[in-house]
C-alpha cells in the first residue's frame, strides 16, 4: 500500500506581546472553577479507581480522531468507530458499559444528552484541543450532576488561562484523505487580570467504510478574569457536523468479501437489481454550548461557586426508503402511505399504498442547567455542598422531503413529538482526615426526575412518557495509608438510573439500582507505581444491551433482572532508565446476567448465568516510550478478549478478541529561546494491518410462517470493521 503524506503549516501574527516567550504553552497557576473540580474530582485520597489525562498527554494523541479514540488506551476502556477509523461517530464503553451509563461533564456541567443519555462527540469536533484535563473515574464515582454513573464517569475541565500570549496553528494528514486544520490563540493574562482565548478547527475524513465521510467544523471562544477573591470564566463553543451514514453494519458474508461495504442508501430497481446509492443519506447537526462560571471567596477557608449553561442543538438525518427493499426485505412499513400521513392514490385504476420517499428526521431542543457549589476547607475538614437543576426540551418531527407517485409539499411532518425533562439534585460531600493514617470520605445525593413525551413517533403511531422517580445516591470510603509508599482503600456506593427515551420505545423500562463495592491498593515510588483496584457491582433490572440496534444504529436495551459485573483491574508504571518508560494495565472481569430464560423455537428454555452483552472478561493496553533530546517514540498496544453481542450465549453471536499495535512518535524540529516551536507528531496506527471489528449487533426473531404450526427461532448478526494499517502525521508551529 502507497501512502501519500501531506503535511502542512502556517504561520500567524500577535498583537499582543509578552515579556518572556515560553517554548510551549504555559497554563497559569490560577486555576479556574477550583470549586467544581474539587467537588466532581477525585484526588489522591478518594478511595475510588480513577486516572486522569493532562493537555499534554492529550495533545500528543491528537490529530483529528474523536475525544474517546484518545482514551483508549485508558483502564477497562474499549472504543468503536463508525467509518472505521476513529473519524465521525465513536463509541466508548468502561467495564462493559456503554456511553449512555458513562456521565460526561464539561465544567461541572452535564453534557450527556438529555433523553437518550448518550454522548454525541461528532457534534464537538477537536474538542479535545480545547481541555485542559479530564479524569476517567471508574464504577459509580464522583459525580453530582447529570444522569448517574453506572460504569464511569468522564470529567472534563476546559482550557485554563495563559499566563503568556500565544497562536498556535496545528495541520494534520493522513490515510482516508483526512485533514485536520487548528487555530488557536490566546492574548495572555493581563496586568489587570482578563485573558481571551479562542480555537477554529476543521475535519474532514472519507472514513474507512465506503461514503463514511465527515465534515466536522468546532469553535471554542473563552473570556476570563482573575482577581484575588473573584475568578470568572465565559465560554461559548460547539460545532457542526455533517456525515454520511454508517451506522448499518454488515453480515458476516459481506465481511468477508467486502469489509468496507456501506449499505446505507442502496437504490434498487424494480427487480431487485442495486443500482447505486442515495447520495443524501446524511446526518446534518449543530450544538452550541455557553458557559458562564463565577467564583468567590467568601473567606479564607470557604468558596462560592455558580456554574450557568444553555446548549441549543438542531439538525436531522436525511433517510432514503427504496420501495423494493421495504417490500421484500426489511418489510419494515417505512415506505407506507399510512407511515407518511398520506392518502392512497388511485393511479390507472390501481390503488396505490406505498411510496419511494426520502424524509429528513428532526430534532431541534433546548438545554438549561445551573450548579451552586459551596466548597468549606479549614483544619481537617473539607466540606462540598451544592445542587444543581436543568430542564430540557426537545422538538422531534419527520418531514418528508419528497415522494414518488404523491401529491404533497416539502416538509410535509408525518410525526411529531416533544420530550420534557426536568433533573435536579443537592448533595453534601464530607472529606475528612481522622488521623495521620486514616481518611474518612462520605458523600449523598438525594436526585430527582420528571421526564415527559407526547406526540406521535413512527408515523401515526402514538408515544407518551410519564416518568418520575426520586432516588437518594449515599457513597462512603475509607482510605489507610500506613506510609508514603502505600494506600488502601474500601468504598461502598449506591445508585440509581431512570429509563432512557429508546428504552420506553421498545418496552415497558423500570429504573435500574447499582450497588458498587471497591477495593483498592496504591503503591508509589520514585521510579514506579501500582494500582489495583477490585470491584463488585451488583446491578437490579440493569438495562443490558440486547445486542439488536435501532434503526440510526443506536443500541436496544432491556431490563435485565439481577445482574453484576466483578472484576480486577491493575494500573502501573516504571522509569526503566532515563529515557525508557513504561506504563501498562489490565483488567480482568466476570459479567453475568443471573438465571437467564430465553424462549427458542417455542421452548421456554433455563440458560443459566449468562455473559453481559459487550463485556469482554479481558482488557488491556501498554505503551513503552523512548525519550531522548527533542524526540521521542512510543510503542503502543490494545488488546480486547472475547466478548458476546447478545445476553443468550449463543455461538454466532461471539465477537472475536484483537490485538493492534501502534508507533507513535514526537519530534521538536524548531526551537529558538524566545521564538517560535515548531512540533511533529507522526502516528502509524494498526501496524501489522489486523483486521478486526469492534462492535456489532445481534438479534433474533421467530418464524412462524415459513412452516405451518412451526416457530423457529433466527438468528442474526452484524459487524462494524475497523480500518487496517493507515497513519496520521502533523505538524504544530506555535508563536
Amino acid at each position: 500500500m502507497k501512502y501519500i503524506i501531506t503535511l502542512m503549516f502556517g504561520c500567524s501574527l500577535l498583537a499582543q506581546q509578552t515579556n518572556t516567550t515560553q517554548d510551549t504553552l504555559t497554563v497559569s497557576t490560577v486555576t479556574l472553577s477550583t470549586v467544581t473540580v474539587s467537588a466532581l474530582r477525585a484526588n489522591e485520597d478518594t478511595p475510588m479507581a480513577f486516572t486522569n489525562i493532562s493537555e499534554k498527554e492529550l495533545n500528543k494523541q491528537n490529530l483529528g480522531k474523536d475525544l474517546p479514540v484518545l482514551m483508549r488506551f485508558l483502564p477497562s476502556v474499549v472504543t468503536t468507530s463508525d467509518a472505521g477509523a476513529g473519524v465521525g461517530y465513536t463509541g466508548i464503553r468502561v467495564r462493559g458499559s456503554d456511553a449512555t451509563r458513562v456521565n460526561v461533564t464539561i465544567n461541572g456541567i452535564a453534557y450527556n444528552d438529555a433523553e437518550s443519555h448518550g454522548t454525541f462527540w461528532v457534534n464537538l469536533s477537536d474538542f479535545a484541543s480545547s481541555v485542559s484535563d479530564l479524569q476517567l473515574q471508574r464504577g459509580v464515582g464522583t459525580s453530582t450532576n447529570g444522569a448517574a454513573a453506572f460504569g464511569a464517569s468522564i470529567n472534563i475541565n476546559t482550557t485554563e488561562s495563559s499566563e503568556d500570549a500565544y497562536a498556535l496553528l496545528s495541520s494534520s494528514a493522513g490515510s482516508f484523505n483526512t485533514f485536520k486544520n487548528t487555530i488557536k490563540f490566546s492574548t495572555g493574562l493581563s496586568e489587570s487580570g482578563f485573558e481571551l482565548s479562542g480555537r477554529l478547527s476543521g475535519i474532514t475524513s472519507d472514513g474507512y467504510i465506503d461514503r463514511a465521510s465527515s465534515n466536522l467544523k468546532g469553535y471554542f471562544l473563552q473570556g476570563t478574569y482573575n482577581s484575588v477573591n473573584t475568578k470568572i470564566k465565559a465560554l461559548t463553543f460547539g460545532g457542526h457536523e455533517r456525515t454520511y451514514q454508517a451506522w448499518y453494519g454488515i453480515d458476516q458474508d459481506v465481511l468477508k468479501e467486502n469489509r468496507t461495504y456501506n449499505p446505507a442508501g442502496e437504490q434498487y430497481n424494480e427487480s431487485g437489481v442495486l443500482e447505486g446509492y442515495y447520495n443524501d443519506q446524511v446526518d446534518n447537526y449543530n450544538q452550541d454550548h455557553s458557559q458562564l462560571h463565577i467564583e468567590q471567596r467568601l473567606s479564607s477557608s470557604s468558596r462560592l461557586s455558580l456554574g450557568l449553561n444553555y446548549t441549543h442543538g438542531y439538525g436531522y438525518y436525511q433517510e432514503f426508503y427504496d420501495l423494493w427493499y421495504d417490500q421484500n426485505v426489511s418489510f419494515g412499513g417505512d415506505t407506507a402511505y399510512a407511515y407518511l400521513k398520506l392518502q392512497p392514490r388511485i393511479i390507472n385504476g390501481q390503488s396505490i399504498s406505498a411510496t419511494e420517499n426520502a424524509v429528513r428526521k428532526w430534532l431541534d431542543n433546548d438545554f438549561y442547567a445551573a450548579n451552586v457549589l459551596y466548597h468549606y476547607k479549614k483544619g481537617k475538614h473539607n466540606i462540598s455542598a451544592g445542587a444543581y437543576y436543568s430542564s430540557y426540551v426537545g422538538l422531534h418531527f419527520g418531514a418528508l422531503m419528497w415522494a414518488n407517485n404523491a401529491d404533497v409539499n416539502p416538509g410535509h411532518r408525518f410525526y411529531e413529538n416533544t420530550g420534557k425533562k426536568k433533573d435536579g439534585n443537592i448533595f453534601y460531600k464530607w472529606d475528612v482526615p481522622l488521623d495521620e493514617k486514616w481518611h474518612l470520605y462520605a458523600d449523598a445525593q438525594l436526585r430527582w426526575i420528571d421526564y415527559k413525551v407526547s406526540g406521535e413517533v413512527a408515523g401515526p403511531e402514538r408515544f407518551v412518557v410519564n416518568d418520575i422517580h426520586t432516588f437518594f445516591n449515599p457513597k462512603a470510603g475509607l482510605l489507610y495509608k500506613p506510609n508514603t509508599n502505600n494506600q488502601f482503600y474500601i468504598s461502598f456506593a449506591k445508585a440509581h438510573k431512570e429509563p432512557n427515551r429508546t428504552d420506553f420505545e421498545n418496552g415497558s423500562p423500570v429504573p435500574e439500582v447499582l450497588d458498587d463495592l471497591e477495593l483498592g491498593w496504591r503503591w508509589k515510588t520514585d521510579d514506579a507505581f501500582l494500582n489495583t483496584n477490585i470491584y463488585f457491582m451488583s446491578y437490579k433490572n440493569q438495562l443490558v444491551l440486547t445486542g439488536a440496534i435501532d434503526q440510526v444504529g443506536a443500541p436496544i436495551r432491556a431490563n435485565s433482572g439481577d445482574s453484576y459485573r466483578h472484576g480486577i483491574e491493575l494500573e502501573g508504571g516504571w522509569h526503566i532508565t532515563s529515557n525508557l518508560n513504561w506504563q501498562a494495565n489490565v483488567t480482568w472481569s466476570k459479567n453475568r446476567n443471573k438465571d437467564k430464560y430465553f424462549k427458542r423455537d417455542d421452548v421456554l428454555q433455563s440458560l443459566g448465568d449468562t455473559h453481559l452483552a459487550f463485556s469482554p472478561s479481558m482488557v488491556a493496553s501498554q505503551q513503552l516510550t523512548y525519550t531522548a533530546n527533542n524526540w521521542s517514540v512510543s510503542f503502543v498496544s490494545k488488546y480486547v478478549g472475547e466478548q458476546y453481542m447478545g445476553n443468550i450465549d449463543a455461538e454466532r453471536s461471539k465477537l472475536e478478541s484483537y490485538l493492534i499495535n501502534d508507533i507513535q512518535v514526537q519530534a521538536l524540529l524548531l526551537h529558538n529561546e524566545g521564538g517560535p516551536t515548531l512540533n511533529l507528531n507522526v502516528h502509524l496506527h494498526n501496524i501489522f494491518d489486523e483486521l478486526i471489528s469492534s462492535n456489532g449487533y445481534f438479534y433474533t426473531y421467530d418464524d412462524d410462517y415459513s412452516v405451518p404450526n412451526v416457530v423457529t427461532t433466527v438468528e442474526g448478526v452484524g459487524y462494524y470493521p475497523q480500518a487496517g494499517r493507515h497513519f496520521m502525521a502533523g505538524l504544530t508551529l506555535q508563536f
